[in-house]
């Protein structure tokens, strides 16, 4: 009998936040991180996957997102956020380590949750690592992107960027262009889910994240002590940006992440 996703809100550091959650967890849990503009409902397949394979899987809105509340319009986005946000799931559930799996800039917080968490954590897998790349400059200048994204109903913000990220190429604006010109209006139905709870939330808080990157503490000793599973595709345009792939396959990493896989 196929297992259902249960939904449920947990009080986590004074805010409701949505988890989604399958599976009884004979196996470990597994611990999924979305990205942006997406919310739970990314890794529906990958859960009921993983919950049919023995394991319990755990997949929340993050902070600001979905139906999970929104922080307060004065907080200041960090990353250090999410990780606390992550470690207090685990223990609303308790649940005493997991796999983390994160996607895009949700894998920032399935690093640092590793880096300062190594007790808590079985291992980690990262999908499509956010490029530093045209895009990210843009989206980091304040009011830019909600100037771009407001001259257009969510739906249509939603689908157009993911139809710019599942390109192999770097989505570059020329002069008198905006990100959200690039991109042509055909995509999968799916993305009515994200835009009905993007409706919700709004793209404020998602897209402060991208001003917080350059705020993420640097860790020129850090070295994971776990294992680490890298998953990119051969067309992944990050591999367009320069040393990007030096860094990839050429062994720098493995001062840093002794136990890594890239595939």
């Amino acid at each position: 009998m196929a297992q259902e996703i249960e939904h449920t809100h947990l009080p986590i550091r004074g805010l409701n936040l949505h988890v989604a959650q399958v599976g009884n967890g004979d196996l470990g849990t597994v611990v999924f991180l979305h990205g942006f503009p997406e919310i739970w409902y990314t890794w529906r397949h990958q859960m009921l996957a993983v919950a049919a394979a023995g394991y319990h899987a755990i997949a929340p809105d993050c902070r600001g997102y979905g139906l999970s509340d929104l922080p307060p319009e004065h907080e200041e986005v960090s990353f250090d956020h999410f990780v606390a946000a992550v470690l207090g799931i685990l223990d609303a559930l308790n649940v005493p380590k997991a796999f983390l799996v994160g996607k895009d800039w949700g894998a920032f917080p399935a690093y640092e949750f590793a880096l300062q968490h190594p007790a808590r954590t079985r291992g980690v897998v990262c999908l499509g690592t956010l490029p530093e790349g045209f895009y990210v400059l843009r989206w980091r200048e304040p009011g830019r992107a909600e100037v771009d994204f407001g001259r257009f109903d969510v739906r249509r913000v939603v689908r157009t960027v993911y139809v710019l990220f599942s390109r192999a190429d770097i989505p570059i604006a020329k002069e008198g262009q905006e990100i959200m010109d690039l991109a042509d209006l055909s995509t999968p139905d799916d993305l009515d889910a994200y835009a009905k709870l993007y409706e919700k939330s709004g793209f404020r808080y998602p897209l402060q994240m991208y001003r917080a990157i350059h705020k993420t503490p640097k860790r020129p000793d850090a070295k994971f002590q776990v294992p680490v599973f890298m998953v990119t595709g051969e067309k992944d345009y990050c591999f367009k940006f320069p040393g990007f792939e030096t860094a990839m396959r050429g062994g720098i990493m493995d001062s840093f992440v002794p136990d890594l896989k890239i595939t």
